[in-house]
């Protein structure tokens, strides 16, 4: 059987749209080949990283792309799922193909202010949020 392709994207691809895909790739590698893009690509957050290593889940290797690669090289996708606020998932871009467009808005990690703990603290309930929409969204396969 041929995995279908998802494709999670956010503003920098740097928090949300990563821990969508380390978390299908972690629940679901089997039946879907999860990937992830920016509409800018930025940096990847280390506590976002950090977050999703306290739940078990490793972003070993992930960085952060642009949308824009993966169009250039006309890769299709079976899912697109904008993860960033309802104005900017708007911005995002077309990917080749058909494919069916969803959006699961979330908060932006990179919005929380304050120390590093108080960041954290501030990202564990998004990574909560998503972990679970993540799992409701692969029961329903």
């Amino acid at each position: 059987m041929e995995k279908e392709r998802i494709m999670f994207v956010c503003i920098h691809n740097s928090a949300r749209s990563q821990m969508c895909e380390a978390l299908v790739r972690h629940y679901a590698s089997d039946r879907f080949e999860a990937h992830s893009s920016g509409i800018e690509a930025g940096k990847l957050n280390p506590l976002v990283v950090q977050a999703m290593e306290e739940i078990g889940i490793s972003m070993k290797d992930h960085f952060a792309k642009p949308a824009q690669e993966y169009i250039d090289r006309n890769e299709a996708f079976d899912y697109v799922v904008t993860v960033c606020d309802e104005s900017n998932a708007e911005r995002c871009p077309m990917f080749p193909g058909k494919s069916k467009r969803m959006h699961w808005g979330f908060p932006d990690p990179s919005a929380i202010t304050g120390s590093d703990g108080e960041k954290l603290e501030g990202i564990r309930p998004i990574r909560n949020a998503i972990h679970e929409k993540v799992l409701v969204w692969l029961r329903s396969f």
